[in-house]
């Protein structure tokens, strides 16, 4: 058994992903999931340098296990979350998928949203960087998420849906 993913199986995975978040589908999305996974999206230390310790720097998202994702999850569905109520609707668009000889998967992305609280649309565009592990089945899971959004003036909620 490869211990490395395949492109195939990456695009798979993170084209899986995407249209699950666009369906908000989040059981299925959360199930992507490693229980100990990491979603990590930093933020910016300066206009050329993001932050690089979660632990000890700002982080626009920063998520230690599955259960917490699942947590910010319920949170969005309750309507109890201002930010959430309603929710946005989104395009995930993954592209450049690359697995790198460490077995790392990076992209390229853009979301699209429309903000129907405020009537508006946004783009929100970065790389993704992935770890990913087999599970007991054999099936690819998500163990470690990075997200580095580009354009990290945000008019709008940024959220665990809407990157």
């Amino acid at each position: 058994m490869s211990t490395h993913i395949s492109r195939s199986e990456a695009e798979q995975l993170l084209y899986r992903e995407a249209l699950l978040l666009d369906r908000r589908d989040w059981d299925s999305w959360l199930a992507l999931y490693e229980p100990e996974a990491v979603f990590w999206m930093p933020a910016w230390r300066d206009e050329v340098h993001p932050t690089e310790d979660p632990d000890a720097e700002l982080s626009l998202i920063w998520y230690r296990g599955r259960r917490h994702l699942e947590e910010r999850v319920w949170r969005a569905r309750s309507g109890l979350s201002i930010a959430s109520t309603p929710l946005p609707r989104t395009v995930h668009a993954v592209t450049n998928i690359l697995v790198e000889d460490d077995g790392t998967v990076c992209a390229s992305f853009t979301v699209h949203l429309n903000d129907v609280r405020a009537d508006r649309t946004h783009i929100f565009f970065g790389r993704y960087e992935y770890r990913v592990a087999k599970d007991e089945g054999g099936d690819w899971r998500i163990a470690r998420k990075k997200i580095l959004l580009l354009n990290d003036t945000i008019p709008t909620v940024v959220d665990f849906y809407s990157i």
